[in-house]
């Protein structure tokens, strides 16, 4: 069940500080409306369930398409519940109603364009459509802290792949998924440490950036 979209007061409390608070914002005029069923978060849910083998909690939102709700929940998520990582699900397309995008560029302070393109280019193995993503990431930094934000589509098979990217039939990595690249990233903005299940996804870092198991 998702948590209130009411304002936090203080931010949410870690186990130890190498626990990632991840923001998981499911973006629908008709899940928010109670009229569908929302299968964003659960998605979410599921996979980081899966992929992650440090700890790691989440804070969830669900919410309609409209631009300023959404861009004070992203707001909300970093600055006031302390989330390293948000990621949103909904409202990428094309349609007059899909403000995703806009929104999360509004409360940025970096764009980070590569995420955009590659999360373009893994779908565009499965659907021609996906040339009709606009997809981004940003940072959002405060005077204490940064998190990165990314927005995913909205279909929970296709969050899988987005994160997970495309293995052959011998389980070898094809067209990498973007979630590769996050624990790194959350480690450069000043992050906790994340680890994943090889098995779902590897993540990278350099050598020197790697700790001793």
């Amino acid at each position: 069940m998702t948590q209130p979209t009411s304002p936090m007061t203080s931010p949410i409390s870690r186990s130890h500080p190498d626990e990632l608070v991840v923001g998981l914002v499911s973006i629908s005029d008709r899940a928010s409306a109670g009229t569908y069923q929302d299968e964003g978060i659960p998605a979410l849910r599921e996979w980081f369930g899966r992929a992650l083998t440090s700890s790691w909690q989440a804070v969830e939102r669900l919410i309609p398409d409209e631009q300023a709700q959404i861009s004070r929940t992203l707001i909300e998520l970093v600055d006031v519940a302390g989330c390293d990582l948000v990621l949103t699900t909904g409202g990428t397309g094309p349609a007059r109603r899909d403000v995703t995008p806009e929104a999360t560029l509004a409360v940025a302070t970096k764009l980070m364009p590569g995420f955009g393109e590659q999360m373009r280019a893994v779908s565009l193995h499965f659907v021609p459509t996906a040339i009709l993503s606009r997809q981004v990431a940003v940072i959002r930094e405060t005077a204490s802290r940064a998190a990165l934000i990314v927005n995913l589509p909205g279909q929970p098979r296709a969050i899988r792949e987005t994160l997970e990217g495309l293995r052959d039939a011998d389980g070898k990595p094809v067209v990498q998924g973007v979630f590769a690249a996050i624990p790194y990233c959350i480690d450069l903005i000043g992050g906790p440490y994340m680890e994943c299940d090889e098995a779902v996804v590897k993540a990278f870092r350099p050598k020197h950036a790697l700790r001793a198991k």
